[in-house]
């Protein structure tokens, strides 16, 4: 008896819609899965036969063949022992088969008939809404993600048992609808910059970065603040709309690191400078999202940026413009978000005192030039802000006040998107970063005074088209702070200072 169970898988960050097809046939026992499974999807025949007898049903003693269509697209992961064991029980006329048309299922089924939560629950509950599915079964766990996808109902069960049950009609189940409030982000669980004495020209630099989701290089002597201050970055950036927190979520539960059912928080990755280049920028066999992307919609802050390897750096430049990755494989073209804002802290040499008042460099102008060249001249370009973090001593650090608190610092970050929200709304972008060079004629309005200083400063450091564009996203943030329509003299100047890398970078 042939029995098909509606289910889904995942391609990428993708879901779509997978048809499991069970047959329970004549024959010597044996149980065989087809359509391209992994080795999770193959070993489910085990899961699915200790889950079957210890919810208190009979194992059909026969030849079972389990296909996964479309047969021609690769299938991993646990999320199909459920519908399976559901396809085999229907094919033992356990339950209505016309009420089976009326769900799809995934889930991992542990031995003893329970469920276990899945990788990918969301980007598969959107994809079957997607192909008009209406009503999707999946573990309890994995019931409150899947249920913020609108237009489909999500059940949520523990046991193969209840399942079965409600199938039949002897288990009243409702839809889930979890309450989200993303007001609810506490900030507490990082550090506050009141923390932070001194260092005034980075903090501001940060701020701006917060407000217009700019990349920023902090460039100073070991010691002076500049971990501190990245880990402190958090506390001042805006909270997620429920868009960005969807995106987000989608990419966090596809990789298996979602501890809420939705991110509440802008991620904070801090990879360690012998990460690979696959790890980085996402890959493998079956294509998986990277730091970048897992970065999404937050931060990713690199610490001792000129230690990372050339190649893993390179591969940057491309998600640090489009804001997106494209994978290729033979199984086909994936696509990764990777809308994140990089902070990276530097030495400016490799004993990491040049220029630094209190201890003397012990490093060769070739050892300098060296350790400079790690990084390229395409990577720095795509940085708009450095700043020069130089160390506080002892004496001073005793007499310096507690610096702003991260609340108030970000009330103004909060004020500045908002603006930048409603001058973008007609517009697929947010934040000032990400304006085209069209959009930068239309919204970046210059004072002549400032129009000229920066067609100067061009000139005299031999800035790029891409710098200046830069210069001009930045200036914008820095108005939108002071709440300016017009780009004034000062906020370009400003935008300059932050902008003169090679200068501070030497």
């Amino acid at each position: 008896m042939l029995c098909t169970v509606k289910s889904g898988g995942v391609l990428g960050i993708d879901g779509y819609k997978v048809d499991v097809e069970v047959n329970i046939s004549q024959g010597l026992p044996q149980f065989i899965t087809v359509g391209l499974p992994d080795t999770a999807v193959k070993e489910s025949k085990e899961r699915v036969k200790s889950a079957i007898v210890n919810s208190g049903f009979s194992f059909p003693l026969r030849k079972i063949t389990v296909n996964l269509a479309p047969a021609d697209i690769p299938k991993q992961g646990t999320l199909y022992d459920l519908p399976i064991a559901v396809g085999i029980l229907g094919s033992a006329g356990l339950f209505n088969e016309k009420r089976l048309k009326e769900f799809a299922f995934v889930g991992e089924l542990a031995l003893d008939g329970s469920l276990r939560k899945i990788k990918g629950a969301l980007p598969v509950a959107y994809g079957l809404k997607n192909s008009g599915v209406k009503n999707l079964i999946l573990p309890e766990g994995n019931s409150s993600e899947a249920s913020l996808v609108k237009e489909i109902n999500v059940y949520g069960f523990s046991t193969l048992r209840e399942i079965i049950d409600f199938l039949n009609g002897d288990l009243e189940k409702k839809p889930v609808s979890p309450e989200i409030d993303l007001s609810l982000s506490d900030y507490t669980k990082y550090p506050d910059f009141y923390e932070i004495k001194g260092q005034y020209t980075t903090k501001r630099c940060l701020e701006i970065a917060a407000a217009g989701f700019h990349n920023v290089l902090m460039v100073g002597s070991p010691g002076s603040g500049k971990s501190m201050m990245a880990k402190a970055f958090p506390s001042i950036l805006p909270p997620m709309s429920f868009e960005e927190a969807l995106q987000t979520t989608k990419i966090h539960s596809v990789a298996g690191i979602l501890d809420d059912f939705i991110v509440r928080y802008r991620p904070y990755r801090n990879p360690h400078h012998t990460i690979s280049d696959v790890a980085l920028i996402g890959g493998g066999s079956f294509p998986k999202p990277g730091e970048v992307s897992l970065a999404h919609n937050g931060v990713l802050f690199l610490d001792e940026f000129p230690e990372f390897k050339r190649s893993s750096l390179e591969v940057l430049r491309q998600p640090m413009e489009d804001r997106e990755v494209f994978i290729s494989r033979a199984t086909g073209r994936y696509r990764f978000p990777a809308k994140f804002q990089l902070i990276a802290a530097a030495n400016p040499c490799p004993c990491g005192y040049k220029n630094d008042p209190s201890k003397e460099c012990r490093c060769s102008n070739t050892e300098i030039r060296r350790y400079r060249n790690k990084l390229s001249g395409p990577i720095i370009d795509r940085i708009d802000l450095v700043s020069y973090v130089s160390g506080v001593s002892p004496e001073d650090l005793s007499k310096m006040n507690s610096g702003e608190k991260s609340e108030h610092i970000r009330e103004r970050v909060i004020k500045a998107v908002e603006i930048q929200k409603k001058r973008f709304k007609e517009t697929p972008i947010t934040f000032n970063s990400e304006m085209t060079p069209s959009m930068i004629e239309r919204f970046v309005k210059l004072e002549n005074s400032a129009e000229n200083a920066l067609n100067t400063a061009a000139k005299k450091y031999s800035i790029s088209a891409r710098g200046y564009h830069r210069i001009l996203k930045v200036s914008r943030t820095i108005a939108d702070l002071e709440g300016s329509d017009i780009v004034k003299l000062k906020h370009i100047i400003e935008a300059i200072n932050f902008r003169l890398s090679d200068e501070l970078y030497s």
